[in-house]
């Protein structure tokens, strides 16, 4: 009921009072005023308990038809309905922004600006080994006990981080830390944990250091017979010394090409993308590499081969053959004159495929058999040079391995022999036979 209709009330009840008044000159009137005038007092406070009790849930649709109260429910409504929203808004950016700050790589820990922990991210919980249940409203000094971390809070010069070694239980590693103060009274804890980083410097250190020392040696063989024969008198040195000299010479290039043909091919592989792969039809691939093997052998060793004619892998047949040729060379370099190299390409029980290379050479102690697969990696380096080794080819056979989705499984005893295997995954097994060509 509006004010029109409150005043149209008023105006009816009124004129039926003077009506009454005036034509029985009576008082009934008058109480007829009154009864109407009280009715309509019960009307307003009826609506104004309705009004009341939906603001105490102001979420639920508003009462209709409350008299003089209608409009200003109405905008109370419309009014509500978009704090609702906003709010619903906000909650949403703040889960959002909850979320992203969760994914972050980098630990993120926000702080009063005494220091009082408010929030940490999964990041700065693992790198600062923290417990929400515990560490939430502690001051971050009780967490981070290091003098050079007081030092950097007390100085407030924050523009630079700092790097802190943490100790811990599960180990030691570095972290670089920082601190930004932000909004009017927050600051900003950033952890960023560098041990991958130095993991990976100290490879870099490390191969840049075998290759220069790979390089040295046959480079200075070859400068030392060039100074030779450079520096040497008319006639000093004989036809028979000079072609002994070319022939040390040439071994020693065929070493350095060696060693940069498996430099380039670890790097192919290291960071080039998988190679787009295709059905390779396996039983002329460890032919050629047969022929290939045994022409090196030169009679040397007893071949065994029992290659499952029919079993084929989808997968690069360049990178295949590398891999394959490795294990084999590798059994040739380790295994005496006169013994037995066995080499197995079949299907297994669990529908896996394996190519298999088994030797009856010196064996490999255990201590040695994690490590066999790291660049320049040899368990006798005087040994493996002089065979002819650069220490690269485990490192290539695990690449490809990688790539194909296959285990590089090592199986050796100390002077009994050893076995190699390239065990592929039975999802790259092709099930049905090549089609032969015509």
């Amino acid at each position: 009921m509006n004010w029109k209709r409150t005043l149209l009330f008023v105006v009816f009840w009124s004129a039926i009072a003077l009506a009454i008044q005036y034509r029985w000159q009576s008082s009934l009137g008058w109480v007829a005023l009154s009864l109407a005038t009280g009715m309509l007092l019960v009307i307003r406070r009826r609506h104004a308990e309705r009004v009341a009790r939906w603001i105490l849930a102001p979420h639920d649709e508003p009462p209709a038809d409350v008299g003089p109260w209608d409009d200003a429910v109405a905008s109370l409504y419309r009014r509500i309905r978009d704090q609702i929203a906003t709010i619903q808004e906000l909650e949403e950016t703040s889960t959002s922004a909850m979320a992203a700050g969760q994914a972050l790589p980098v630990g993120v820990v926000t702080l009063t600006t005494d220091l009082q922990i408010r929030w940490f991210n999964l990041a700065a919980e693992k790198q600062l080994h923290l417990k929400p249940e515990h560490d939430l409203g502690q001051n971050l000094q009780n967490i981070i006990r290091a003098p050079a971390f007081a030092a950097y809070v007390k100085s407030g010069n924050w523009t630079d981080p700092l790097t802190l070694k943490i100790n811990h239980a599960s180990g030691n590693y570095n972290l670089l830390l920082r601190l930004v103060p932000y909004a009017r009274d927050r600051t900003l804890l950033i952890t960023r944990d560098l041990t991958q980083i130095e993991k990976l410097e100290t490879t870099r250190r490390d191969f840049v250091a075998n290759v220069s020392h790979e390089m040295r040696t046959p480079l200075t063989v070859l400068a030392g017979f060039v100074e030779t024969l450079r520096d040497a008198p008319e006639g000093a040195v004989s036809a028979s010394q000079r072609e002994h000299y070319f022939g040390l010479m040439a071994e020693q290039a065929q070493r350095m090409q060696a060693l940069v043909t498996d430099l380039l091919t670890l790097s192919d592989l290291e960071t080039s993308p998988s190679a787009e792969f295709t059905a390779v039809p396996m039983s002329p691939l460890i032919e050629t590499a047969r022929s290939q093997i045994e022409a090196l052998s030169a009679g040397r060793h007893h071949w065994e081969w029992q290659i499952e004619p029919d079993l084929n892998l989808a997968g690069n047949a360049s990178e295949l053959a590398s891999a394959f040729s490795n294990l084999l060379t590798n059994a040739i370099r380790y295994t005496p004159d006169a013994g037995t190299i066995r080499v197995k390409w079949q299907r297994q029980a669990d529908g896996r495929a394996s190519f298999s290379v088994t030797d009856t050479g010196i064996g490999i102690a255990s201590e040695h058999l994690p490590r066999l697969s790291e660049r320049f990696y040899r368990v006798d380096r005087g040994r493996s040079r002089a065979l002819g080794g650069t220490g690269l080819g485990l490192a290539i056979t695990k690449h490809v391995a990688m790539r194909h989705d296959a285990l590089l499984d090592v199986q050796s005893k100390l002077g009994q022999g050893s076995c190699f295997s390239l065990v592929f995954d039975n999802a790259r097994v092709l099930r049905n036979p090549l089609p032969t060509s015509t």
